[in-house]
């Protein structure tokens, strides 16, 4: 593995510096505290100014051909623009799955007149996109979608229900994967569409969270018209269209997200430990745990170090990057728990203004179980780690060779 980067990407390196320092301003408690008493539709609107900036700059679609109002250029150099903007408070998250999920699929599978009406507005910020597959019946198991669509004419007509659907309710567009035959087996018969979110017949209601965001909607669809000329790939290819938004969406969930151990070992400086010796980092047992979580984010920072040295040859990082998400959201959620609990009764504070890290234990407790379903369980990413990395045999399955339509449901 090799850390250092070629003096071209030192140069690009310096070069997103420079962006960032003169758009947005650098992380920091004040910043981040402003950004938070921003209304929705003012941050929304400083999102799409600086998503604007962006693409104008050359830093946005770094990867895309520049016929799609990219670059062209090596994953790489998505890689160290990300990591010099998390240096940043950097209003990106309203584009994260459009661009990072959603766009990408219409350009591999749309003609020509559908890139051009859609994929230079989303670079730009105009529209913003969300994805439509998870349904309260289905979960991880995203072949399992009962939303259907019937063919009439140059149209399909689409009922049914998608759920936690990140940004719905401040979306423009989204994909969407349907069934249009029930009559093969579940992945054979899904289809994709891109749908407007402003249609007759949708109805986006969003989800109140246990950690008091609302970033998740359910989303109804009742005789909704979508044109075939929105179709993405071909009539039952739809599982092949979402693999690619799959693969997508688990590099990027993977990240680190919350106070990590670098924060937890700040705040244990300064708090009492339960047991009344001393302070929590004089614990043993605290320091044990500390350890542990040391090592695995390191073990995680080599990985993505791999990851990064894969791509900077021009290589395609394989399903190994599901490993992230399952060691980050897990570890998240240890940490921030164990914050709380040295914090005692005055652990049920999560103020920002009173609390310690302005709430970020909280906040991580309270949000780290969506992420740990989020981009497909801790199940489901374990089994693809033991499949597609380690080569032990595939689960069983009791569906295969079955039609859709004759699967057992309930009793």
């Amino acid at each position: 593995m090799d850390f250092n980067d070629t003096p071209e990407e030192a140069k690009f390196r310096a070069e997103a510096r420079a962006f960032l320092e003169a758009n947005v301003a650098p992380k920091s408690a004040d910043a981040e505290r402003m950004q938070r008493k921003l209304k929705p539709l003012e941050f929304l609107k400083a999102a799409k100014e600086y998503q604007r900036r962006k693409a104008e700059s050359g830093f946005a679609g770094i990867t895309w051909a520049k016929e799609q109002g990219g670059r062209g250029l090596a994953p790489i150099y998505a890689v160290i623009f990300n990591q010099e903007e998390a240096r940043f408070d950097a209003p990106s998250q309203p584009f994260s799955i459009g661009l990072g999920m959603c766009v990408p699929t219409v350009i591999a599978f749309a003609n020509d007149a559908i890139k051009n009406r859609y994929v230079a507005k989303a670079l730009r910020g105009e529209e913003i996109w969300c994805q439509l597959f998870s349904e309260p019946g289905a979960g991880s198991d995203v072949a399992a979608s009962k939303t259907k669509a019937v063919r009439d004419g140059d149209d399909w007509i689409v009922n049914g229900q998608k759920v936690w659907t990140t940004g719905a309710h401040f979306s423009d567009f989204g994909i969407l994967l349907v069934r249009t035959n029930p009559d093969v087996e579940k992945h054979k018969g899904l289809t994709m569409f891109i749908v407007d979110m402003k249609a007759p017949g949708v109805d986006v209601r969003q989800i109140h969270q246990a950690s008091g965001g609302r970033d998740f909607n359910e989303v109804y669809f009742t005789d909704v018209r979508i044109p075939d000329a929105n179709r993405l790939g071909e009539p039952g290819q739809g599982w092949s269209v979402a693999l690619v938004t799959l693969m997508n969406e688990r590099l990027a969930v993977g990240g680190s997200y919350g106070p990590d151990y670098r924060e937890v070992f700040e705040f244990a400086k300064g708090v009492a430990s339960p047991s009344g010796s001393g302070m929590l980092i004089q614990d043993a047992a605290f320091r044990q745990r500390l350890a542990d979580w040391i090592v695995r984010a390191e073990g995680y920072k080599l990985a993505k170090f791999r990851t990064m040295t894969a791509l900077s040859k021009g290589q395609t990082p394989g399903p190994e990057s599901s490993i992230g998400k399952v060691i980050n959201a897990n570890q998240m959620m240890d940490i921030a728990n164990t914050a709380i609990e040295a914090m005692d009764h005055f652990g049920v504070i999560n103020d920002p203004e009173l609390a310690p890290l302005e709430g970020a234990f909280h906040q991580s407790y309270m949000f780290a179980p969506g992420l740990r379903i989020a981009g497909g369980t801790d199940e489901i990413l374990k089994n693809i780690i033991a499949e597609r990395v380690l080569g032990l045999p595939q689960d069983a399955r009791a569906d295969k060779g079955i039609a859709f339509k004759d699967l057992p449901t309930g009793r």
